[in-house]
């Protein structure tokens, strides 16, 4: 059986005016961590939200642990730990008082699934009669992902459980999915963060609500094709300009301090050219490096094609 699946999801709003899931597949094997990857307004939460049973979607269907998200949601709701991307717990109680809270909802204790919260509890465990309205991001977070766990899920789903997260917690956080990975528990985790989509086993890429790859992480960058080069310079803002106006290229964009360019055309003179046109609007300390595609170059070239398709078609 499989944790997951959706077959065909549709999700419309206002009236059907807005698609924001359009026909969306894919499936889930029990204790895999699945990355769901895209920007903001991908169509990441409606599918969540459809999960979780707090929408309906409009086509297709879908189950959760063998239940169907429309006809057996409240199997579902028994079954799933759910972290929506905004802190959702009770602001005004202590840390221990939400945590019981959300225990008793389920007819269990603390105790009783002390060992599969136990790693992240003693962090905030100093903190327990703090309120969490009092709590720093990173706390918050461990707060929230205790309470989706304290009834030990068989699907947990985190959407962008680390945004506005800082880059330590963000780290912490990873090492504790790690963890509950081991323990069986299958997680869905939507993301906008490249380098978390290459902690999960298989992602899935998505705009515009349409799913537009599934692989693996290491299977997703090897789909990159052709060369990428990472070009730096003395004048960064002007060389932006100069490789977008350059005819021989294909896709430029800024990533970190460099900039990601690939060519029209593989050829084997293809640097040199560039080296000279470069030079040639006055470019110093010029660098050219050939480097390995990342998620987000090969997600900004297959997003690339899919608006290549739409346009051709419109």
């Amino acid at each position: 059986m499989k944790a997951i699946t959706l077959d065909n999801i549709t999700k419309t709003y206002d009236k059907g005016k807005v698609l924001a899931v359009d026909k969306a597949s894919f499936e889930l094997e029990q204790g895999e961590t699945f990355g769901l990857i895209g920007p903001d307004g991908a169509g990441k939460t409606s599918i969540f939200r459809v999960l979780t049973t707090l929408l309906l979607p409009d086509g297709g269907n879908a189950t959760v642990a063998g239940y169907d998200v429309v006809k057996q949601y409240e199997l579902i709701r028994n079954c799933i730990g759910y972290m929506p991307g905004r802190f959702s717990l009770y602001q005004d109680l202590t840390v221990e008082e939400n945590l019981n809270f959300f225990a008793t909802i389920f007819n269990t204790s603390i105790e009783e699934n002390y060992e599969l919260i136990k790693d992240i509890y003693v962090q905030i465990e100093p903190f327990k009669t703090r309120r969490a309205g009092k709590l720093s991001g990173g706390m918050k977070q461990k707060l929230a992902l205790c309470c989706a766990l304290i009834h030990k899920p068989v699907v947990l789903f985190l959407d962008e459980p680390t945004t506005g997260v800082d880059a330590v917690s963000r780290v912490e956080f990873w090492e504790m999915l790690k963890r509950l990975k081991y323990q069986g528990i299958t997680i869905l985790v939507s993301t906008p963060y490249m380098d978390e989509a290459a902690l999960c086993d298989r992602i899935a890429l998505i705009e515009g609500g349409k799913i537009l790859s599934i692989d693996s992480p290491a299977n997703t960058v090897k789909k990159y094709p052709g060369k990428l080069f990472a070009v730096k310079s003395a004048n960064m803002h002007r060389l932006l300009h100069d490789l977008r106006d350059y005819e021989g290229t294909r896709s430029c964009f800024t990533f970190g301090d460099s900039m990601h360019l690939s060519f029209k055309q593989d050829s084997d003179n293809a640097v040199s050219t560039l080296t000279n046109y470069l030079t040639g609007k006055g470019q110093q300390q010029l660098e050219i490096t050939e480097i390995p595609a990342g998620i987000e170059d090969y997600f900004i070239r297959i997003t690339e094609k899919q608006n290549e398709q739409h346009s051709h078609t419109s």
